[in-house]
């Protein structure tokens, strides 16, 4: 009887039997992962999180702003000319009245422009007196020539009559009847000449004399805004109001449209404030908001939205409807309530900070025995401070965990340890 022999494995069936253990394995992990997502499980202790309900009811469309009251109106005072301050006429903070002087200014240039202005002016009304006298001088003269023409008319008329009565008779030569008729005929020739020069120069005077007005005007004009700017160096108030940020000094150089203060209206205000950008949208002109001051309610409207957004918020302006409360101040802080839509019915989840960490995409559902909340998707629609509208994903009764998300953002299942 011969003894067994080890029968060695082919290294094709190894091959084989390494092949199918790799299938196996691939297999079961394909099985897997699904299951486990792309995250991994994340061990926390209920007491450290914050769990709602997901229930029906009433969603208020509001928002929170947190707005500091300005002045309805602000005038700005600006140096529409520039110069040197010579006097300071008022202080800051004082009430000021429509028209009031508040501050003189000096500006050399100015003054010597106002001068030559008015040097042109006095020239071109030296002209004009010349022109005009010239002109009338001239006209007198043709008038003259008419007369003298008329005289030469009549006189050569009564003349050609007379020769010709003594040339019927054989008195005169005929030589004399043609030297008057020639000159009769000169004479009123030059006379029709002299009549036509006359209206061409009376146009000619007519326009000249209008071209010389209108640049009269013109120059008078000029100087009168050049007056005016004389006089922009006495700055007044343009409202009434309170002066703010009114700063200068004797002596100080301002330029032309340098700020020199501000204007404020006394009796009116409005609330300055700034919106999260995520509300761009959904907010309107006209929109209402309200505020509580001294155990009474005040109702605002969106008076004017601004359309840059800086740092994720925007700003706008409310002004108070029908009353305002005779408390206010400027730069006093108020805390507003804005509505945005209508109460409605809906499915209400407990606003919380896990909205800032997943944008309302997904959520931590926890299943029926609390122990477990598996990564969920959701869409959610609007928001206010409380509470978030449900639109899909979740169920009235569903517990959500709705601290924050951001220890656990890159898993996909929460172990709740009690």
């Amino acid at each position: 009887m011969g003894m067994d022999r080890k029968i060695e494995a082919s290294p094709q069936r190894r091959w084989i039997k390494w092949g199918v253990a790799a299938v196996v394995l691939i297999g079961a992990a394909v099985l897997l992962l699904p299951r486990l997502g792309s995250g991994t499980a994340y061990t926390v202790d209920g007491r450290r999180i914050s769990i709602a309900t997901v229930h029906s009811g009433v969603f208020e469309d509001y928002i929170p702003l947190r707005g500091a009251v300005e002045p309805l109106k602000t005038v700005f005072l600006d140096a529409i000319e520039g110069g040197r301050v010579e006097r300071v006429l008022v202080e800051d903070g004082i009430i000021v009245e429509p028209g009031q002087p508040l501050l003189e200014l000096s500006n050399t240039q100015l003054q010597l422009d106002v001068i030559a202005r008015e040097a042109e002016v006095s020239e071109q009304l030296n002209n004009l007196r010349n022109t005009q006298l010239a002109i009338e001088q001239n006209r007198l003269s043709l008038k003259s020539d008419l007369v003298e023409i008329d005289y030469q008319v009549v006189r050569l008329q009564r003349l050609l009559e007379r020769r010709s009565r003594m040339a019927e008779k054989e008195l005169i030569s005929r030589d004399e009847l043609e030297t008057a008729q020639d000159e009769l005929d000169y004479w009123s020739k030059r006379r029709e000449v002299t009549l036509e020069s006359q209206q061409v120069d009376e146009r000619l005077r007519k326009a000249q004399i209008q071209q010389l007005e209108t640049s009269i005007e013109q120059l008078q004009r000029n100087l009168k805004i050049a007056r005016g700017n004389l006089d922009n160096l006495l700055v007044k108030a343009p409202r009434a109001g309170k002066l703010t940020s009114f700063d200068v000094e004797i002596g100080e150089s301002m330029g032309r449209g340098q700020r020199i203060g501000r204007i404020d209206d006394v009796n009116r205000f409005k609330a300055s404030a700034l919106v999260n950008e995520f509300y761009i949208n959904r907010v309107q002109l006209g929109q209402q908001a309200s505020v509580r001051i001294d155990n009474r309610d005040y109702v605002l409207e969106i008076s004017k939205i601004y359309p840059d957004v800086q740092n994720g918020q925007f700003q706008v302006d409310l002004a108070f409807l029908d009353e305002q409360p005779g408390t206010i101040r400027r730069g006093q802080t108020l805390q507003m309530r804005l509505e945005l839509g209508d109460q409605t019915r809906a499915l209400l989840l407990d606003n919380g900070p896990f909205y800032q960490d997943t944008g309302g995409a997904w959520v931590f559902a926890l299943n029926k025995d609390g122990t477990t909340a598996l990564r969920t998707r959701v869409q959610l629609g609007r928001r206010n401070p409380r509470s978030i509208e449900v639109l899909e994903g979740l169920q009235s009764g569903d517990q959500v965990v709705v601290s924050e998300y951001s220890a656990f953002l890159d898993v996909d299942r929460l172990n709740i340890s009690r």
